[in-house]
């Protein structure tokens, strides 16, 4: 199986960075999926500290208030899809949807504030005083963001989605947007619960 998304994940890693470490499953053996016209979509909540160590080492994007959506697509058509204008909302169980934030937008959520404080007659700013690292703003976030453009025939990609939400039962992934490369047929929209996962 060939994941085609995750191919960004070079981008953004330090050369010292163990990669091989987060690995991706088919489509259908994620316990949340749904297959339409040969295409499968499979997700994971990272919700957990064991899961998010797994794809974002250190950081824990829950904590934050960020709840990470892992989404894989396994294109068995015979036609090359473009997922460029996919839209993949997460809905809470009472039908309300949330947007998915744009990878390279979550290091400036939740930001670390440190207090104003004056340690002489003026207020002095500049690069000397320190200042807290966002926790967000961690490669592996951006890095491991879905990033693919098309899936051929036969082949998969996936990466993150990320929710400024908390995880609740009875939740569902609303996916449009995928269209056949050659024609522009945009296929029916994908629709399923994101099922609790043995922990």
């Amino acid at each position: 199986m060939s994941i085609a998304a995750l191919a960004g994940l070079d981008k953004a890693a330090p050369p010292d960075k163990d990669q091989s470490k987060f690995e991706l499953g088919p489509a259908a053996s994620y316990p949340s999926h749904q297959t339409s016209e040969k295409v499968t979509i499979g997700a994971s909540v990272y919700d957990s500290a064991e899961k998010a160590h797994a794809a974002f080492g250190k950081v824990n994007p829950y904590q934050y208030g960020i709840l990470p959506v892992l989404v894989v697509i396994q294109n068995d058509s015979g036609q090359t899809m473009r997922v460029d204008r996919m839209r993949v909302d997460y809905v809470s169980p009472g039908g309300g949807h949330v947007d998915a934030t744009p990878a390279a937008d979550v290091r400036f959520l939740n930001p670390a504030r440190q207090p104003n404080v004056v340690t002489g007659p003026l207020p002095t700013k500049g690069p000397h005083i320190s200042r807290k690292k966002n926790p967000l703003d961690a490669w592996e976030i951006d890095g491991r963001a879905f990033a693919a453009k098309m899936i051929p025939p036969g082949q998969s990609a996936g990466g993150f989605f990320y929710f400024q939400t908390g995880n609740r039962p009875g939740a569902r992934l609303y996916v449009t947007g995928l269209e056949e490369a050659s024609s522009g047929r945009e296929l029916l929209y994908f629709e399923f619960p994101l099922k609790d996962e043995p922990r």
